[in-house]
Formats: C-alpha cells, sequence, structure tokens
C-alpha cells in the first residue's frame, strides 16, 4: 500500500528589507573604536543604519544625524599605505570617521547626508547629473516625512520654563519650539544666546494659516511645517541657533535583577526611595503667558520598569485613613500630564523637576513686585 505523500513544505517567512535613501559598504571608526569596522550602512531620514551585511534586517548600529556639525574630507595618515578615501561625521558630542573605496562613494555619502539635514542639495561637491537627480528625489522624500512629524525640539512647556531649560542646558541647544500663549494652534519660538557675557533670551510667534506656518518677522514667512520652520532659524543666523535636544544617555531609576523565592523566576526590581516623604507638596508650575496649561506641577512621572510583587500579608491591613478635606483657599489645581510631542517627554519631565525651585523663587519675586 502506496504511503500518503507528505504535506509541502511551506518556506519560512522572511523579513522585509530596509528602504533606505542610499546605501554601500562603509567602513566606520568611532572615538571608542581601534580601528575601523567594515558595514553595509543605509540612510533613511536622519539616521544611518549599520549591518554585517547587505541581507541583514537587523542592524548592529544606528547613528542620529539630529545633532550634526559638519562634514570634513580626511587624509590618510603619513607613510600609510591605505587605499581607502577618508571623511569625518562631527555630531554635537562626537566624531565619527569614514572609510570608502572611491572618491565618487565618498561625495555620494556626503551629498546624501547634507540633503537630509539642510533639506537642499549641495552644490559645492563634485557630483554627476544623475546624483544630483537622486539627491532630488530624497529630499521631495525626505521633505514630506518631516512634515508629518514633529521636530524634537518642540516641548509643550510654558515660556518661562523654555527659558529655565535654556539656561540650565546650554549644550542641548539654544533654540527650543513652544505652544503659542495665544492658545490658538500657532506655536512660539523661544531662543537663548550670548552676547558679551550676558544672556540675550528672544520670542517669536508663528501663526497658523490652514496647512501653512507663518513666521512673524518684518518679512513674514511661511513654511509649510514645523520642521521648516526650525530649518528657517538655523539657516538664517547662520548656524547660530541649534535645536533643543535633550540627551538621554543615563538611567534615572536604580534597579536590579532579583529571583522570586517563590517561582524562582528572575524579576527586576526598583528600591524604594529611602527616607521619602508621602505628604511632601507636588512642585507648582505658574505660566507666564498662558501658553500651556497641560504642565504638570511636577511633571509627566517616569513609568518605571515592572518591580516585584510583595507577597500578600498574613493578616487584613487596616482600612486607609481619610484625609482632612483642604481648606478652600488653599486649593490648588489638579495636577495633569506633561504631555510631549517627542520620545524625550518622560526625560524632559525630571529636568522640569530639576528647575521647580529656582522656578518658584523667581515667580515669589516678580509677584512681590507686582503687588
Amino acid at each position: 500500500m502506496a504511503s500518503a505523500p507528505s504535506p509541502p513544505r511551506v518556506p519560512k517567512p522572511k523579513g522585509i528589507q530596509p528602504s533606505h535613501y542610499y546605501e554601500s559598504f562603509l567602513e566606520k571608526k568611532g572615538p571608542c573604536d581601534q580601528g575601523y569596522k567594515k558595514f553595509w550602512a543605509g540612510l533613511q531620514g536622519l539616521t544611518i543604519s549599520f549591518y554585517s551585511s547587505n541581507r541583514d534586517f537587523q542592524p548592529l548600529e544606528k547613528l542620529d544625524l539630529r545633532t550634526f556639525v559638519k562634514l570634513t574630507d580626511e587624509a590618510p595618515w603619513a607613510g600609510s599605505r591605505d587605499p581607502g578615501v577618508h571623511f569625518s561625521l562631527v555630531l554635537r558630542d562626537q566624531e565619527i570617521k569614514f572609510k570608502v573605496e572611491s572618491l565618487e562613494s565618498r561625495e555620494m555619502w556626503k551629498g546624501f547626508i547634507l540633503t537630509v539635514v539642510e533639506l537642499r542639495i549641495p552644490s559645492k561637491l563634485t557630483l554627476l547629473p544623475g546624483h544630483l537627480y537622486m539627491m532630488a528625489e530624497v529630499l521631495a522624500k525626505e521633505e514630506a516625512r518631516r512634515s508629518l512629524e514633529t521636530p524634537s525640539c518642540f516641548l509643550k512647556v510654558s515660556r518661562l520654563e523654555a527659558q529655565l531649560l535654556l539656561e540650565r542646558y546650554p549644550e542641548c541647544g539654544n533654540l527650543l519650539l513652544r505652544p503659542s500663549g495665544d492658545g490658538k494652534d500657532g506655536v512660539s519660538v523661544t531662543t537663548r544666546q550670548t552676547l558679551n557675557g550676558a544672556p540675550v533670551v528672544r520670542h517669536y510667534k508663528v501663526k497658523r494659516e490652514g496647512a501653512k506656518y507663518v513666521i512673524d518677522v518684518e518679512d513674514p514667512f511661511s513654511c509649510s511645517s514645523l520642521d521648516a520652520v526650525v530649518s528657517y532659524f538655523v539657516s538664517h543666523t547662520k548656524k547660530a541657533l541649534v535645536p533643543f535636544l535633550l540627551e538621554e544617555d543615563y538611567e534615572k531609576v536604580l534597579g536590579y535583577v532579583d529571583a522570586d523565592k517563590e517561582n524562582g523566576e528572575s524579576v527586576w526590581t526598583v528600591p524604594s526611595a529611602p527616607d521619602s516623604d508621602p505628604d511632601a507638596p507636588a512642585a507648582d508650575y505658574v505660566n507666564q503667558d498662558g501658553a500651556n496649561q497641560d504642565v504638570s506641577s511636577s511633571g509627566c512621572p517616569v513609568v518605571p520598569k515592572p518591580k516585584k510583587l510583595a507577597k500578600a500579608p498574613a493578616k487584613p491591613p487596616k482600612p486607609p485613613t481619610v484625609p482632612k478635606p483642604v481648606p478652600k483657599g488653599n486649593n490648588r489645581p489638579p495636577a495633569r500630564k506633561l504631555v510631549g510631542g517627542s520620545p524625550q517627554a518622560a526625560f524632559l519631565a525630571t529636568r522640569l523637576g530639576d528647575v521647580t525651585a529656582e522656578l518658584q523663587e523667581k515667580l515669589q519675586k516678580r509677584r512681590a513686585l507686582e503687588q
């Protein structure tokens, strides 16, 4: 009796090949690397992804171009027989060295990087007409992508909070977008620079007219997106203004891996803070210009990783004590969450908490002068 035919083999699902504006082999040397490492690299948006080969789907490393400063050509070391062509990418906090196989490859990488960073086709590179056409297509794609995104330097803070952030963290940039003080759909731009050792803070209004953003200056300028507003301020100040970007290099909550005594599984445990005062009053922010009433008094709470569950007590706990009602004269507005337009919203909340005492002191002085 003939055996039943075996079912056909079903091919394993394959990953989706990443789509890049430009990709090729690229050798990279970071600040902590002893030598160059060869990768298959791809540029998409403001990110360069590095893969072990051109068949991989998940990158090994990523490089963020939002802190771009400049590109420079590098000559090989004296006496070196290295046939590669070198160039460097200078970011705000580090410098990355690259090596490619030809001058054409170097000019292509520089051209595509400058196109997505500056939103214009570079004119001082040695490029063929076909290369320029490719960069024009990338420019249109990047402009369309940016029009749907909120810039990382847009934060839902008040005028005074914006000033304090720029003052406390000058290394993170000196240009910040925030909601407009008139309560409409427009935005405000706050900048902080130093002139002869003295700080110079300026605020600019950007009106929303339909799908356009109009910068309210002597010669009003219309932009198609908030990202274009940022590009206007950066390009018209010869890059003296730098978009504000908080760094998130370090963890803010202490935690460790512990073993659950009941089932033996490993769990992530966050120890309780010593000498914590549950009755401490929450920090209170008051907007100077009424720009945004959605900022909480103590910022958005940082969500920690799951804590280890405690065992149930042997005896039922006592019912909680109901707190006494607060007199009407001391009522405070309810705290609200800080809504951020970027992944750094929770991190921003911790930074805003650091400037609470200084903000309250300045507000008390201002109220004393008004009275």
